[in-house]
């Protein structure tokens, strides 16, 4: 951490670990919920598993591009995504007549990692992206990472709430689609298991932001 300062070879060696990994676990499908990851490594790795790969950048854009009244969309992401230019990319090739402007947000990450969203500082640290950004007058802003919606109630003391996307909700959506249609959707809910590449306590405190874990037996160091 964070994937977002990493060089795309270290991100390449990573994310086929990963892969790897849950080949051995004999996974049906596996989602890329990292932007960066989905931005630098999916074009270069997803034949060489076999199972399918759901990237969050290349599952989501056709969606977004075609939204109503967005003809001036904000991306804020992490360093590798922003410099990857990949939301732009999928973006122009279903609407070439948008206008798009890329912005890295390197401290966002540790902000919400480290639970320094109310800090005075951390405030501060979003509101200057935010007035970066707004000099571009965008109809709607990307949160292009993960973490950025944890922001939120930072992100909305300076813009309206609607004015961001969090692309997560149309990729789930876009994954249960793709899912039933191709009849892998389990509609049961039977297990959990947790694997993390370090820290397990670590993850498990973070976590806390968005799931409740119970006690984890399978809560597993990889």
């Amino acid at each position: 951490m964070p994937y977002g300062e990493k060089t795309e070879a270290q991100l390449i060696e990573f994310a086929d670990k990963i892969f790897k990994f849950f080949e051995e676990k004999k996974a049906k499908a596996v989602v890329m919920a990292c932007n960066t990851t989905s931005a630098v490594t999916y074009e270069k790795l997803k034949n060489n598993y076999n199972f399918k790969i759901y990237p969050i950048i290349q599952s989501v854009c056709s969606t977004i591009a075609r939204l109503d009244k967005v003809h001036k969309l904000g991306i804020i992401g992490t360093p590798a995504t922003i410099n990857s230019h990949a939301y732009l990319k999928e973006i122009k090739k279903y609407n070439p007549d948008i206008k798009v402007f890329e912005l890295a947000a390197p401290d966002w990450v540790r902000i919400v990692e480290e639970h320094r969203i109310n800090q005075p500082q951390s405030i501060l640290q979003v509101s200057k992206i935010l007035d970066v950004m707004q000099e571009f007058s965008p109809d709607k802003i990307i949160l292009a990472c993960t973490h950025y919606p944890y922001l939120t109630d930072i992100l909305k003391r300076f813009l309206p709430e609607d004015k961001f996307i969090d692309p997560s909700i149309y990729f789930a959506e876009n994954i249960k689609k793709d899912l039933e249609k191709n009849n892998l959707l389990n509609d049961k809910f039977e297990y959990e298991k947790f694997y993390v590449s370090s820290n397990p306590e670590n993850f498990k405190m973070a976590s806390e932001l968005f799931y409740k874990l119970k006690d984890l037996p399978e809560l597993k160091n990889i």
